[in-house]
């Protein structure tokens, strides 16, 4: 900075220390000169070291002399000292949203923050007595100073990132104040870094800075006075806040690595300074893509800066997504793989579940493992030892303290498995549905008491999620089976219509083998009888209904096709035509539905009695009745089991022809209703869309006049 006075920086330096003065005196007046509490405490302190950094920067900027400078440095680093402690007793004495004790601790944040601060001090005394080369000292002042200025940053970040949703909008104002300054001053440093001076425009705004943010600071201290101030720190956080200090410590150390080359480098000074860059870079975004080093970084958060290993919330809902993130049988076991591995920074794993016969257990999924094609039976050793102990077996504890697991014997297929490390069982109350074999972890893990009920109680998840998943598949099973039988249910109904057709024809060849109509009659029996049964293969082997295209049906015909194959039976089918009429549907299976119902209407009436087939029309319907004076049916059975599957009055019935037909009629668009009571005879009324056919071409013109 320049040696002329100006007047810029007096008015900045000047204002920002009458403002900390008059909010220290305010905070004193509002506290009532009560400051029991720490936090009060820091607070003044850093509103305190902050006044005497603008009032010696006022100093400076009236008279710009060199121990100046370095009174001014040592005063900032003794700021930054004071809003160090304050943040760090929020994070520490601050409780969680359920009122519980935070297992956080603020030893390493204290450690970092005091090793910066006492760098830039050392820096500061050395420069003042000239023990090192001016050069040299200055450069490590202004590194210490950026270093003060990051890990500002990297405490904000920390505080923001773990304070609870409902705390915080308290301690916004501050996040952002402070955040603002220490970006400021990171700026700052980085010019001087880089330029090797001060620029005098920055320096001036660095104390307006600290007067624009006051209010803000102000803003949270009113607002945090009704409520407590929550902060709920996660293992997450802490993991991305350590990555970040980090990888800033990484920056500094290797930008002062490539300065000190160029320094000493001579002409070479230049490359080799940006070769060191290149090469820190590069080792940095390895190091950040390595899962062995994150892995590490994980161990060495859960293991020293929390009371307990796992953010459990947090576990348990990565595990649950990981589950649910299959969309098969055999993504869902990888899954479940996965998520176990990722709980203990396993690189591999391979499922094992129980087969079909119950008898043994095979390799079912596998991830970043070989292919095992052993078995376990399910009464072998290894099963039993699960099955009773419920334990996480650790196979490197297994080979030190083998007395531990009691009588247990590894089966040879295990001790082939490479980098084989912990069997996870997955236990239901009643049986070990499977178990899970990990590797080893990427990072060393002690497997203690903690890691142990993690990983038997995401077991029993995973087994009641595969067993659910197994139950699905069974029960979707059933249902084809289901299916299966119902349609072989009507291909048997139909076989049995035909079996009946054709024992009759045998029954009167004898009398009537030489009968030439009959002979004929006979054949075309037979071919009909042939062509049915072929689409009754087709239909039962494909699971497809008949292949022709729905077409215009003459009701008509079909009535008198009936009336001829029924009539050797008694009484005679009377029909009658009231309107020639189409209807919508298979020629065949309209039939089916017709003959079905006539022949059930002939069974249940006497010889004596009457059965007739009614063609009509309703409006736009079609109309079939069926009728006849037999014996007729009860108001229940007709309501409760007329169109049910597998309900009949029959002896030798399968009482699937009436849910057949309706079924059938309903596709059509059309519907079937009954009338009937008790030895007053049925009336079934079937409804089919009418289709219009023309008999006049509509390609004929109209004559002109």
């Amino acid at each position: 900075m320049g040696t002329s006075l100006s007047t810029a920086p007096l008015w900045s330096y000047g204002l920002a220390s009458v403002s900390h003065l008059a909010f220290a005196l305010h905070f004193l007046r509002w506290r009532h000169g009560n400051l029991r509490d720490p936090v009060d405490r820091a607070l003044l302190g850093a509103a305190v070291a902050t006044l005497l950094w603008a009032a010696e920067g006022f100093l400076l900027a009236l008279q710009p002399l060199s121990f100046l400078f370095i009174a001014h440095a040592v005063f900032d680093s003794l700021r930054y000292a004071g809003w160090y402690v304050f943040i760090i007793l929020l994070l520490r004495t601050a409780t969680s949203a359920s009122g519980r004790e935070q297992p956080f601790r603020a030893q390493w944040p204290m450690f970092v923050g005091l090793a910066s601060v006492t760098l830039a001090l050392v820096f500061q005394a050395l420069l003042a007595t000239d023990l090192l080369v001016a050069e040299v000292a200055a450069r490590g002042a202004q590194y210490a100073a950026l270093a003060q200025s990051i890990f500002g940053l990297v405490l904000i970040e920390q505080l923001f990132r773990n304070t609870t949703s409902d705390s915080r909008w308290q301690i916004k104002p501050l996040g952002i104040g402070l955040a603002a300054v220490f970006g400021f001053d990171l700026y700052f440093h980085s010019t001087v870094l880089l330029f090797n001076r001060i620029d005098n425009d920055s320096f001036t705004v660095r104390g307006l800075a600290t007067v624009l943010v006051l209010p803000l600071i102000i803003l949270t201290v009113y607002r945090t006075r009704a409520r407590q101030l929550r902060i709920a720190v996660s293992q997450k956080a802490a993991f991305q806040t350590t990555s970040l200090a980090i990888a800033g410590l990484y920056l500094l150390i290797a930008s002062a690595a490539g300065y000190y080359v160029r320094y000493l480098g001579g002409s070479w000074g230049g490359a080799l300074q940006i070769a060191v860059l290149f090469a820190a870079m590069l080792l940095m975004m390895v190091l950040m893509f390595s899962g062995t080093m994150r892995a590490r970084i994980k161990v060495l958060i859960g293991k020293n800066f929390f009371r307990y290993r796992y953010d459990y919330r947090e576990e348990w809902l990565k595990f649950t997504r990981t589950l649910s993130s299959g969309e098969s049988a055999q993504q869902a076991g990888q899954q479940v793989i996965r998520g176990l591995a990722d709980m203990v920074e396993s690189p591999a794993g391979t499922l094992w579940l129980l087969d079909g016969d119950g008898s043994t257990y095979r390799q079912n999924a596998r991830w970043n493992m070989p292919e095992c094609t052993g078995s376990e039976p399910a009464d072998g050793s290894l099963v039993r030892f699960l099955e009773t102990s419920g334990w996480v077996i650790n196979l490197e504890e297994y080979r030190h303290r083998p007395s531990r697991y009691q009588n247990l014997t590894l089966p040879e297929w295990l001790l082939e498995t490479p980098n084989a490390w912990l069997i996870v069982p997955l236990s239901l109350p009643s049986k070990v549905v499977g178990f899970v074999v990990l590797a080893t972890a990427r990072a060393p893990l002690d497997i203690d008491w903690e890691v142990n009920d993690l990983l038997r109680t995401a077991g029993r998840q995973a087994a009641a999620f595969l067993a659910q998943l197994q139950a699905a598949e069974a029960l979707l099973e059933a249902r084809k089976f289901d299916a299966f039988n119902k349609m072989s249910a009507f291909v048997v109904h139909d076989l049995k219509n035909i079996v009946t057709q054709l024992s009759l024809m045998l029954k009167n060849a004898e009398r009537h083998a030489g009968n030439p109509e009959f002979q004929r009659d006979m054949i075309e029996t037979v071919d009909h009888a042939v062509t049915r049964m072929k689409q009754l293969m087709m239909q039962l082997r494909e699971g497809a209904k008949p292949a022709e295209g729905v077409c215009g049906v003459d009701l008509a015909a079909i009535a008198q096709r009936v009336k001829k194959a029924k009539a050797h039976l008694a009484p005679p089918v009377d029909v009658k035509v009231h309107a020639q009429v189409f209807a919508r549907g298979h020629e065949e299976r309209i039939e089916r539905v017709i003959g079905h119902l006539v022949q059930n209407a002939l069974e249940a009436t006497p010889p004596d009695g009457r059965v007739w087939i009614d063609i009509g029309r309703a409006g736009s319907q079609a109309t079939i009745e069926v009728g006849d004076t037999g014996h007729g049916m009860s108001a229940e059975f007709i309501r409760e089991r007329l169109f049910k599957p597998f309900q009949t009055t029959k002896q030798s019935g399968m009482g699937i022809g009436a849910f057949e037909s309706r079924q059938y009629i309903q596709e059509l668009g059309g519907d079937i209703c009954v009338e009937s009571a008790e030895n007053s005879g049925t009336r079934f009324l079937i409804r089919l869309p009418l289709i219009e056919v023309s008999k006049s071409s509509d390609l004929q013109q109209a004559e002109h006049p």
